[in-house]
C-alpha cells in the first residue's frame, strides 16, 4: 500500500456506528492521523446542517464535501463550492417518487423541507442529522434549492427499483444513488464523492495515489476509484467490498478505527 498523506472518509456506516455514535476509537484514530501529519476530512450524503457536530471532537481543519460531494463547505459550514438540482429536473424526480409512494424530503443548503411529518425515517433524520424539518405543504417552491431530494422507503426492493428507474429518469442531469438500503439520493449533475475526493487533493497538493478513502454504500464507489486505497467496511454489501482494495471490520466493531492503523503504519 502507498504512503498515505490525505484521508477522506465516509460518515454513516462507516465514522459513526449503526446508532450514530462517534466511538472513542474512532476519536483516537483520527487524533493519531492528525499526529502524524495526515490529511483528514469527510465527504457525505448528508445536508450541510447536518455535519457540524463532527468538525469539533475530529478537528477537522479541511473543507468538507457535503450532498454526496456536491457542496463544499469550510469546517464552519459555510459554502465554498455549491451546486443545485437543475429545477426541471428536481420537479420530475419529486413527481417519480410520489407516484412509487415513498416518502419525500428536499433540502436545501441551510433546511430539510417535507411535507409528512410523521413518515417512518422522520425521527431517524432527525436523531442522525440533529435538526427539524420544515414542514410545507407544496414542493414548487422550492425546486430551485434543491441540493438534494431523497426518496425513504422502509421497502429495500421498492427503493431499489427506483434507483434503477431514477437514474434512466434522469441520465446525466443529476445523480441518483442510494446512500442507505432505505434512502435513495438525487444529487446535482457532475459531483460525487470522486470529484470531492479529486477537489480536495487538489487543493492539498496531494497526488490521488497517496490518497485514502473509507465508506460502505454504492455513493462511495466514485471516491474508491479516484483514490490509490480504499477501505469497504465489514458492513458493505459484497459489490462494494470488490471494488475496494481493502475491507476492514463493521462499524460496530470499530471497522474505521482498524482501517486507519493500517494507514498509520506507512507513516
Amino acid at each position: 500500500m502507498t504512503r498515505i498523506a490525505l484521508v477522506v472518509s465516509d460518515v454513516d456506516g462507516t465514522l459513526l456506528t449503526k446508532d450514530k455514535i462517534l466511538t472513542d476509537g474512532a476519536r483516537a484514530a483520527v487524533r493519531k492521523l492528525h499526529e502524524a501529519g495526515i490529511g483528514f476530512t469527510i465527504v457525505s450524503s448528508r445536508p450541510t446542517i447536518g455535519m457540524g457536530f463532527l468538525v469539533e471532537p475530529l478537528a477537522i481543519t479541511q473543507p468538507i464535501g457535503a450532498f454526496n460531494g456536491s457542496s463544499i463547505v469550510d469546517p464552519k459550514l459555510r459554502p465554498l463550492e455549491q451546486h443545485v438540482i437543475p429545477p426541471a429536473v428536481a420537479k420530475r424526480s419529486v413527481d417519480m417518487l410520489r407516484d412509487h409512494g415513498v416518502d419525500i424530503w428536499l433540502f436545501t443548503n441551510d433546511r430539510w423541507l417535507t411535507r409528512n411529518p410523521e413518515g417512518e425515517y422522520t425521527a431517524h433524520e432527525q436523531h442522525t442529522i440533529k435538526h427539524d424539518p420544515t414542514i410545507i405543504s407544496d414542493f414548487t417552491p422550492y425546486l430551485d434549492q434543491a441540493c438534494k431530494i431523497v426518496g425513504a422507503s422502509p421497502d429495500a426492493a421498492l427503493l431499489q427499483r427506483c434507483e434503477k428507474e431514477m437514474q434512466q429518469m434522469v441520465g446525466n442531469q443529476a445523480t441518483a444513488v442510494r446512500s442507505q438500503t432505505y434512502y435513495l439520493d438525487v444529487t446535482p449533475p457532475g459531483h460525487d464523492k470522486g470529484t470531492f475526493v479529486e477537489a480536495i487533493a487538489k487543493r492539498l497538493g496531494v497526488p490521488l495515489e497517496n490518497v485514502a478513502t473509507i465508506g460502505d454504500m454504492q455513493n462511495d464507489l466514485p471516491m474508491f476509484a479516484r483514490s490509490g486505497t480504499s477501505f469497504a467496511m465489514g458492513n458493505a454489501s459484497d459489490d462494494v467490498k470488490a471494488r475496494a482494495t481493502h475491507v476492514t471490520e463493521s462499524n460496530e466493531h470499530d471497522g474505521f478505527a482498524r482501517a486507519m492503523d493500517r494507514v498509520l503504519q506507512l507513516r
